[in-house]
């Protein structure tokens, strides 16, 4: 790891800090969803059996790649594996105990208490889209990605009230250099929003730097005992893991951050075509890359992560919303839910260019299956467009607003003496209507589900102004978001800490782009 001098010491704000947090604008911010609904569970007993013993089969015969990372291969054969090269045979069993140590809950602090989040049981914490090198907007169009637009997305996740998470690389801001970028992107999450974030994951040595700036943030005691970030670390499937994600994880798990175990898998070219057999590989990818994790550390916090798709066959494209899709995240959630671990899939996922009736089609089915398949991590909830190409500024807004509808729809149906409304069917009695009766004059405001995008007006009225249509509409929320955004407070001496780090971590190296 590269050495850096010692951190500024963080100082008090003081009276000016109390005196800005009063008077910040408050932006709401939803719980994270906890679900009160039945899980949707299409595995049988049987076929969850077959599909774990298989996996350990995988694993004993054939084997997982871990490429470029000596280390690794002595604690795999430590503990008991066989090594031939840079092939782990894990025999049946080890994995699964390995795995035993990793906690089946997570708590990820936030810099704002009421904004930490639960990762884990009956949670669904919503997280924007990650990952996209080019954004589109309705004015500039299809383009590169640049910091400025990195630090919009933060601020839109900020103001977004069903949001709970502000995500990871929102895009990849391709106007600084790939060995500085990190440092930016981690800044914006930290200054621009007080939600939850996730680290960098692109080298072992940006990992760090992630682990030392949240140490500014947070306190270094506060973070080597507390889960203040998570991270992606996909897997290089099938069965690969390469040292740059395996290195990162080696960081996060000794510094007892959280990281997202997830094979990056599209059906038919990286996994077989089958449901079954797609849900057995990656139940091996994440047994090996779980238990892993519980090498370096025992008890290091990790999420069960899939991250499925199928194969259109005629264009050799990604395609999603698929019922296919939809079956392996439901089955993926079982097998988590049977190793006791949080679980991460889904989003808003579209193969669609733009925010239209496709991208809402299958963004939809996917928002509904991971509701009712028990993901309590969603990367991707917002704004992803074009097969993960592209983060839309439309599209985050228009999928922000329909997360309301996953909070609604996780809370079940209420049955108290309220709900069963019947002093309001007797007061109205046969023929008369609701309208003006005290029970809905008590619970209008809160009764229905209400967008804040959609619309709902008479013909005349819509057309009147201007007959827009719902991407336009997203375009002029997301303009009054940013207009109206203000920065949270943060502690003088952090902001201190936090910019001094930076400026010193980019001139200690040349910009790099490669």
């Amino acid at each position: 790891m590269t050495e850096t001098a010692a951190p500024r010491r963080a100082r008090g704000g003081g009276g000016a800090a109390r005196r800005a947090e009063r008077t910040a604008v408050s932006i709401e911010t939803a719980k994270y969803i906890e679900r009160n609904i039945p899980l949707y569970e299409p595995l049988t007993e049987e076929v969850l059996e077959i599909i774990e013993a298989n996996a350990e089969t995988i694993l004993e015969e054939v084997g997982v790649n871990f490429v470029n990372n000596p280390a690794a291969l002595e604690r795999w054969r430590e503990a008991g594996a066989d090594i031939t090269g840079e092939r782990v045979r894990i025999p049946k069993g080890l994995a699964r105990k390995l795995c035993s140590t990793a906690p089946s809950r997570i708590t990820q602090h936030a810099r704002n208490p009421a904004r930490t989040v639960e990762i884990g049981g009956n949670t669904l914490v919503c997280a924007p889209v990650y990952g996209p090198p080019f954004v589109r907007d309705m004015d500039g169009g299809r383009r590169y990605a640049t910091m400025d637009d990195f630090r919009k997305f933060v601020k839109l996740g900020y103001m977004s009230k069903w949001l709970h998470h502000s995500g990871g690389t929102v895009c990849e801001p391709t106007d600084v250099a790939v060995n500085k970028r990190h440092l930016d992107m981690l800044h914006a999450h930290m200054t621009l929003s007080d939600k939850p974030f996730m680290g960098s994951v692109t080298e072992p040595s940006r990992a760090q730097d992630s682990v030392e700036m949240c140490e500014i943030l947070f306190g270094k005691e506060f973070v080597q005992e507390n889960t203040v970030m998570t991270s992606l670390i996909n897997v290089n499937s099938p069965m690969t893991f390469d040292d740059v994600m395996m290195g990162a994880m080696e960081v996060y798990a000794k510094n007892n951050q959280a990281c997202i175990l997830s094979p990056f898998i599209v059906g038919g070219a990286m996994a077989p075509v089958s449901v079954v057999g797609t849900l057995t590989q990656v139940l091996a990818e994440v047994l090996a890359g779980i238990a892993y994790s519980q090498l370096v550390r025992p008890g290091a916090p990790v999420i069960f992560g899939a991250f499925v798709t199928s194969i259109d066959m005629n264009s050799g494209a990604p395609t999603f919303g698929t019922p296919e899709a939809s079956h392996i995240l439901y089955g993926a959630g079982q097998l988590a839910r049977r190793m006791n671990l949080p679980y991460r899939s889904g989003g808003g996922l579209c193969g669609s260019k733009l925010p239209d009736a496709q991208a809402a089609y299958e963004s939809a089915h996917t928002h509904n299956a991971v509701l009712l398949g028990g993901v309590n991590f969603m990367l991707h909830s917002c704004g992803w467009l074009e097969g993960g190409l592209v983060s839309s500024f439309e599209k985050f807004v228009m999928d922000a607003d329909q997360l309301g509808v996953l909070h609604h729809l996780a809370r079940g149906v209420a049955h108290d003496e309220n709900a069963q409304a019947m002093d309001a069917i007797r007061e109205v009695g046969p023929g008369g209507h609701y309208l003006g009766c005290a029970h809905t004059q008590a619970n209008f405001k809160n009764a229905f589900w209400r967008t804040d995008l959609l619309d709902y007006k008479p013909f005349e009225t819509w057309e009147e102004e201007g007959g827009r249509d719902t991407m336009t509409l997203a375009n002029v929320r997301m303009r009054r978001m940013l207009d109206t955004y203000q920065q949270p407070p943060l502690d003088e001496g952090i902001a201190e800490g936090l910019a001094d780090y930076i400026a010193r971590k980019k001139e200690s190296m040349p910009d790099s782009f490669m």
